[in-house]
Order: structure tokens, then C-alpha cells, then sequence
């Protein structure tokens, strides 16, 4: 009797954790977006900008799997191949000489967005 009693404790448990991780998924959103260089928009280049100038491991994930998945259907290369087919070494090489026109979209708690092109971003990571 006793060791039926402390297994629906440990039901009870789970099911409670399973609750709060679907209300934490559900709160969360995406802070970033990614864009073409055209399509730049809210009034164009912001003049005060209050985010870091470094790009986060998650925008460079972001950014490279971007670029690759254009690389791979037929966009066209910004960089010399020399031999390479493979998209996301290309992206890389892309990005290390500063030559992919996307805008990172940061958007900030109070509702508004700063963009920053690729080219103005450093890049610790690489």
C-alpha cells in the first residue's frame, strides 16, 4: 500500500515539470530574424543602437544555415569556389570576407527592432 502511495507522488511530479515546460515554450519567442539586404525596413538604418555590435552563436547559426540553404538552391556565389561544393563551407567562407548581404532583425523587449548587416557585425566565432 505504502509503495503505491510514493509512485503516484512521483506521477504527480512528472506530470506538474511536463506542465511547465510546455508554459515556457509557449512564452518564449524568437528575438532575431533574418533578412534580405533589400529588405530593410522601419525607417532604414537606425542612428542609436543600444544591442552589441558582436553576433551571437545563435545569429551565426542562423545566418550560415540561411545562406547555405540559398547557396544550395542555385543562389549565386559571392566568393571563388576553388573546388568547394559543399554550401556551408561556402557560407563560411562568405561570411569570413564579409560578403553576405542578410540583415540580422533584433528585436527588443519594448516591441521595437534594431538591423544590423552581416558586414557590421563582429564575429567571435570564426
Amino acid at each position: 500500500m505504502a509503495d503505491e502511495d510514493e509512485n503516484n507522488d512521483y506521477e504527480d511530479d512528472l506530470e506538474t515539470i511536463e506542465d511547465e515546460d510546455e508554459d515556457v515554450e509557449s512564452t518564449t519567442q524568437e528575438n532575431i530574424e533574418i533578412l534580405a539586404a533589400d529588405d530593410l525596413g522601419g525607417g532604414g538604418k537606425n542612428v542609436t543602437r543600444i544591442t552589441t555590435p558582436y553576433m551571437t552563436k545563435y545569429e551565426l547559426a542562423r545566418v550560415l544555415g540561411t545562406r547555405a540553404l540559398q547557396i544550395s538552391m542555385c543562389d549565386p556565389v559571392q566568393v571563388e569556389l576553388d573546388g568547394e561544393t559543399d554550401p556551408l563551407k561556402i557560407a563560411m567562407e562568405e561570411l569570413r570576407q564579409k560578403k553576405i548581404s542578410i540583415i540580422v532583425r533584433r528585436y527588443l523587449p519594448d516591441g521595437n527592432y534594431e538591423d544590423w548587416r552581416v558586414d557590421e557585425l563582429f564575429i567571435m566565432d570564426m
